[in-house]
């Protein structure tokens, strides 16, 4: 095998930083890696235009890919290849693997280590939960750590967007300013890069949901146990016998009429109840974001009536300033003009005074109805 545990100390993650991988098997161990892609290749059967797909340095739409032994999974940061047996996860020291990396520990336990902590627990229903857990297939639960961060890092990275937009959004609705527009620019270009992140991910969620070929291509285990056993039917082992860990929202009546057709290889309820839940989760963080677009739309449309209710104002003024103009601009002979040349600059301020007053009076009628702020 050429993959190799990579060195402690600065200079092993130095040297394997490009290429590092972490390693959790159904055992629980960890090993950190410094392989190359080829070692990789070897190790999970796929090809390198899978790998490619996991490359940091290109630039890759979201994708979930069930080949024959591995699942290849780029989501945002997390970049994992499951097997029936073991995960690697690309990048562990990266701020926002290191969380995944911790929950994937705690979730892909033994069942042994699972049953003994749930005996410390105070109430006895924890242990048969963590039970019922461990009965899920390895690529399932290590599948729903994986989409869990994701929809978990996309929604709070929306709630911070809203923590910091609505207020901004008030402030420059109360007071346009230089400063507020320019913050509410950069809010507005962040949410629309969020908002094409989780679009990817929605959609990618979407696309395997609506072709079950391609989810039966993620049952690993059971493909694993059709090659070594091609006799299949009820008689066969029950690789599903229970919903992943996202399944505790599903009845218990839910479960075990999934479990009597886990015999089919066509059936793909269990990957789809997981998918689904996860799906309405990502569209959830989705209808947040179109949210605060409508409301940062409405926020421009009032700015826009604000803008247009001075001009509008402006050019009523001007075209009475310009009437008076035109009156006096006539040819036509005035009796009292002869003689009194000092009466053009009275004109000229008495409507230029009088043009002023009425575009005050409109704004000042304005802003005491409301129309607009300060």
């Amino acid at each position: 095998m050429a993959a190799a545990g990579a060195g402690t100390g600065s200079e092993g993650k130095k040297r394997g930083a490009s290429r590092s991988w972490i390693l959790l098997d159904a055992a629980g161990e960890e090993q950190l890696l410094d392989a190359d892609k080829y070692a990789i290749m070897r190790r999970v059967d796929i090809n390198a235009r899978d790998l490619r797909i996991l490359d940091p340095l290109l630039s890759y739409p979201s994708t979930i890919l069930g080949r024959e032994r591995a699942i290849v999974l780029n989501l945002e940061h997390i970049k994992a290849i499951i097997t029936s047996n073991e995960v690697l996860l690309r990048d562990p020291s990266d701020e926002n693997v290191i969380p995944v990396v911790e929950e994937l520990h705690r979730r892909l336990a033994p069942s042994s280590a699972t049953q003994h902590d749930g005996k410390e627990n105070l109430s006895g229903q924890h242990d048969v939960e963590g039970a019922e857990e461990d009965e899920s297939p390895f690529e399932f639960r290590a599948l729903e750590v994986t989409l869990e961060a994701i929809c978990s890092f996309l929604d709070a990275r929306t709630t911070e967007l809203e923590t910091d937009a609505y207020p901004a959004l008030d402030e420059l609705t109360s007071k346009i300013s230089s400063r507020n527009l320019d913050r509410v620019r950069k809010l507005k270009s962040g949410m629309t890069r969020l908002t094409a992140r989780v679009q990817k991910v929605r959609d990618e969620l979407e696309q395997l949901l609506d072709d079950d070929d391609d989810m039966a291509d993620l049952y690993l285990s059971r493909k694993l146990a059709g090659a070594s056993s091609p006799v299949s039917g009820s008689g066969g082992p029950n690789w599903f016998p229970a919903s992943p860990t996202i399944g505790s929202k599903i009845s218990r009546a839910s479960r075990a009429s999934a479990a009597t057709v886990h015999g089919n290889e066509n059936d793909v309820e269990e990957l789809e109840m997981l998918l689904e839940a996860y799906f309405m989760q990502v569209d959830g963080t989705l209808n947040k974001l179109t949210t605060l677009r409508e409301y940062i739309d409405d926020t421009e449309d009032y700015i826009n009536i604000q803008l247009e209710l001075f001009l509008s104002s402006g050019t009523v003024c001007l075209s009475l300033y310009s009437l008076v103009a035109g009156v006096f601009g006539m040819n036509i002979p005035y009796t009292w003009n002869d003689g009194h040349g000092y009466i053009f600059k009275w004109v000229v301020l008495v409507s230029g005074l009088f043009c002023a007053f009425i575009f005050v009076s409109i704004v000042a009628y304005a802003r005491h109805k409301g129309l607009v702020g300060s």
